[in-house]
């Protein structure tokens, strides 16, 4: 059975469906309320926690279409704000980052994963991934995050980042099928595409990430903010455990732990 083991947990098939909670390092973030300011990191982290995340995702740069760039040294500094806050706290941390100088500054603190939205388009990125040991979540993308404008595209974007995986010795690690508006090129209809063929990335016999929460699609023709995202989230993301995914990425824990708690009875994880 396809496994990753991030400090102890195990995901993938034969395993309970885990839960990835975010904390949002950004101010610029595409949804507001995802926001956590400096020294309230560890509450937000442990809340998270208490209510039934199972590790905690941080990340300090907004990636949404548009937004402002962000120097490395910014990023760096914020994560290091953040981190400093949950060293030593015992919670199970990956963090954010396409850039391998950032994620090297932060081998420093007490973390557990990588998540790269790039798929290890870097290859400095893979390096520093496979020389620390570090599992990692892994989008599908071929030179920047989320370029695929199709399935067969995005099928083979997937395709790709095992390939690179396979290259730089790198075998504990979770695949994401990268839904979300990540380039001015891709559409919603794709968004709801890659979720009515999630299972379809079950051929790459690896543990996937279902990290569709508050995103742009599920806005729908009447362009609901991300603040009122939140039904919509919940209702995809029970349709993708029952697709496959092994682990959810959300902003609102203990509505999605419920989620997964129903959802994995239906369906016997």
């Amino acid at each position: 059975m396809p496994r990753a083991l991030v400090n102890g947990t195990r995901i993938g098939r034969g395993c309970p469906v885990r839960l990835m909670g975010v904390i949002n390092c950004s101010p610029e973030s595409f949804y507001p309320g995802s926001y956590v300011l400096p020294g309230a990191v560890r509450a937000r982290a442990e809340e998270m926690i208490a209510h039934g995340a199972d590790m905690i995702d941080v990340g300090a740069r907004s990636t949404a279409p548009r937004s402002p760039p962000l120097a490395p040294e910014d990023e760096m500094d914020r994560l290091h704000l953040a981190l400093s806050e949950l060293d030593g706290s015992g919670i199970t941390v990956s963090v954010d980052t396409t850039r391998p100088a950032v994620l090297e500054h932060c081998l420093s603190h007490d973390i557990h994963a990588a998540n790269d939205i790039s798929g290890l388009a870097d290859p400095a990125y893979a390096l520093l991934v496979a020389d620390a040991g570090l599992p990692a979540f892994l989008m599908a993308s071929e030179k920047v995050p989320g370029d695929a404008t199709t399935l067969a595209e995005s099928l083979a974007a997937a395709e790709r980042v095992v390939s690179r995986c396979r290259e730089a010795g790198i075998d504990n690690y979770v695949l994401d099928p990268a839904i979300g508006l990540w380039t001015q090129q891709r559409t919603a209809d794709l968004d709801w595409e890659l979720c009515q063929n999630f299972a379809s990335f079950l051929a790459f016999d690896r543990p996937l990430l279902a990290a569709i929460s508050r995103k742009s699609f599920l806005a729908g023709p009447g362009n609901i903010p991300p603040a009122d995202r939140l039904p919509a989230s919940l209702a995809v993301t029970a349709i993708l455990i029952a697709s496959g995914a092994d682990i959810v990425r959300a902003h609102d824990v203990a509505d999605t732990a419920e989620v997964i708690r129903a959802a994995s009875r239906v369906v016997g994880r």
